[in-house]
């Protein structure tokens, strides 16, 4: 399974879990991170069976895991031994994998992350155009990522921010 840019319109709805970063991946980063979990990915197994799997690293600030469950099952197990190689990626790069309190966007053309509390606000007091595009870090699909990651802020978790 490969899950790069193509032009084949996807049939199966495989399993993503997204771990947003805290800011962009300096080049080296997303080399290295990118020969972990590839690394990783290539024996990654639920109860001894392989899991179809892969990764991306999207915006070059997220990374996005995906696996086939038609064929296997992710196991609770596997899924610990996923987030134990992005806990020890999030702790090499101080990159803030697992802090859900953020919210990132684009503004202007431009990728930005800021903390929850912040991004709140500046909506709030009208800081933030409401031109902006929102990620959603909580989609679980495939499709669903492919087709509601990043969003106008009307259509996002955050347009009822008031």
């Amino acid at each position: 399974m490969k899950i790069e840019e193509s032009n084949i319109v996807e049939t199966n709805d495989y399993r993503v879990i997204i771990y947003p970063a805290s800011r962009p991946f300096e080049t080296k980063e997303a080399k290295a991170i990118t020969e972990k979990l590839f690394d990783f990915l290539s024996t990654w197994a639920a109860h001894g069976k392989p899991l179809s799997s892969s990764f991306k690293i999207e915006k070059n600030q997220f990374i996005v895991v995906c696996v086939d469950e038609e064929k296997e099952m992710a196991s609770g197990c596997s899924i610990d031994a996923l987030g134990k190689v992005m806990r020890e990626i999030d702790e090499e790069y101080t990159l803030g994998l697992f802090d859900r309190m953020k919210a990132s966007f684009v503004e202007n053309g431009e990728m930005k992350t800021l903390k929850l509390i912040d991004f709140k606000t500046k909506l709030r007091n009208g800081e933030l155009s409401n031109d902006i595009q929102v990620f959603d870090f909580s989609k679980n699909t495939y499709l669903d990522f492919l087709s509601h990651f990043l969003l106008p802020l009307e259509k996002s978790w955050a347009g009822s921010i008031k």
